[in-house]
């Protein structure tokens, strides 16, 4: 390549992102928690042996990088297998492959699959035995949790590495290493860029490294093209993050701005704001599961015991979007998010949830009360087991006025249940709006009104 050449210029060259992935983990920037000297990653590659694994975490945090270090290592061959483009006829020939490697070779094969969640139930099954015995390590990147994506046996086989975004410190970093690196980065080109163009840039990129490179490749081309500069200042940046077609990415940073504005809409009883979001993600091929996932959320973290039907025609709707996919569920995703929107909306679940675990956060494991326990055995019954409980079936309706008489409502004794350091405490307080105003006044006529 010659003198100031941009890399771009030699045909058939790849992305700027991808030919600056890092290498071997001294070239790796962020998590440091698996990068580091005493992290995981790094005594797996001083032993040589890699285990199944699943990289879990955000775009551009460097799953497919670490993926790609460990298939370096000798004694594996390494296959990448894309879930979105492959099927059950490209798993059987890796699987093919795999154990003519290990029969011939005595050689394991890493399996790498990347975004492992779009791959379906039986895709996945297909996978299990040759894991077990040891024929395929499989390596899978995700962006969602894989306990709702990842299949439960294969899930135990394997281990979960949790990546966090990148800071914008890293994000810094890998933008300072690509305009430097005069072999795969663009240091041909002798750029320059302001600490104050370098922060937005960093910032901007919300973690997501490919973003930045994405960015930074951009904004070289047009420098180049149209400047005819080489300083990227702070304005050039700012024109460069308004073009359209770098502020689309559903994986990147536009993909939690919409969910984040699909989630507001709902909770501020806005349809149409909600449908418009619904339909930008689903034009920009947003997985509908993923989508029908986070209303089952918004069901029972803004609405909840307000309208506990929502969460019901939430459950429904996941299931038609599992049954049928797109396009045909888009009807019911959107008749999900207008009713979500149009619901009452309630956040006492939500709140008593947050204050029920932060009591077991503070008080740790209270022992449960001897009344309450169960009592099997002779010997748990001597030692108290069960003694002086109540049983609430079995108290006849009390119309006594006197709220300290009245211990019943029918099937209902006043009674204390929780252990007696946190006696009294009150976690629920439901709201006095649509059904779950029913609920307030049974628990209040059942245990009086709260001071």
């Amino acid at each position: 390549m010659g003198e100031g050449e941009h890399p771009a210029d030699a045909a058939g060259l790849p992305p700027l992102a991808e030919r600056m992935r890092p290498r071997t983990l001294a070239e790796f920037v962020g998590q440091e928690h698996l990068t580091g000297k005493e992290g995981l990653l790094t005594r797996i590659i001083a032993s040589g042996k890699v285990p199944s694994l699943i990289f879990w975490g955000p775009p551009g945090c460097g799953k497919t990088t670490l993926a790609y270090i460990l298939g370096t290592l000798e004694g594996y061959e390494f296959v990448r297998m894309s879930a979105v483009t492959s099927g059950l006829k490209e798993v059987r020939e890796v699987i093919e492959f795999a154990n003519r490697s290990r029969r011939m070779f005595s050689r394991a094969t890493i399996l790498f699959i990347d975004e492992i969640h779009r791959f379906n139930k039986a895709q996945q099954d297909a996978f299990l035995p040759h894991v077990e015995r040891g024929t395929i390590v499989l390596l899978g990147a995700t962006t969602e949790n894989p306990s709702f994506e990842v299949i439960s046996p294969l899930l135990s086989r394997c281990k979960v590495l949790v990546l966090h975004q990148l800071r914008d410190e890293d994000v810094a970093q890998i933008i300072r290493a690509a305009l430097a690196d005069t072999g795969r980065g663009l240091g041909g080109l002798k750029l320059t860029i302001d600490e104050d163009a370098l922060a937005f840039l960093a910032r901007a990129a919300d973690g997501d490294s490919r973003f930045a490179l994405n960015a930074l490749e951009l904004a070289a081309d047009l420098l180049q093209e149209e400047a005819g500069g080489s300083a990227i200042t702070l304005d050039f940046a700012r024109q460069v993050l308004t073009r359209r077609e770098l502020l689309y990415d559903k994986t990147g940073e536009e993909h939690y701005n919409l969910i984040s504005a699909l989630h507001k809409a709902v909770r501020g009883s806005d349809p149409d704001a909600a449908l418009y979001y619904l339909q930008r993600m689903l034009a920009a091929g947003e997985d509908p599961k993923y989508l029908a996932r986070r209303m089952v959320r918004m069901a029972s973290e803004d609405i909840g015991l307000a309208d506990p039907f929502a969460l019901v025609l939430a459950q429904a709707v996941f299931r038609t979007v599992e049954t049928v996919g797109m396009p045909e569920c888009d009807n019911a995703l959107a008749q999900l998010a207008i009713y979500l929107a149009a619901a009452p909306k309630s956040n006492s679940v939500y709140k008593a949830n947050s204050a029920a675990r932060a009591a077991v956060e503070e008080h740790g494991a209270l022992p449960v009360p001897l009344k309450i326990r169960n009592a099997p055995t002779q010997l748990m019954k001597d030692l108290g087991y069960g003694e002086g409980y109540r049983y609430a079936h079995g108290h006849a309706e009390h119309t006594s006025g006197d709220a300290d008489a009245a211990e019943a409502t029918g099937g209902f004794v006043r009674e204390s249940y929780l252990p007696d350091e946190i006696a009294g405490a009150r976690f629920f307080e439901p709201k006095p709006i649509a059904a779950e105003k029913r609920i307030k006044d049974l628990l209040e006529k059942r245990w009086g009104k709260r001071e």
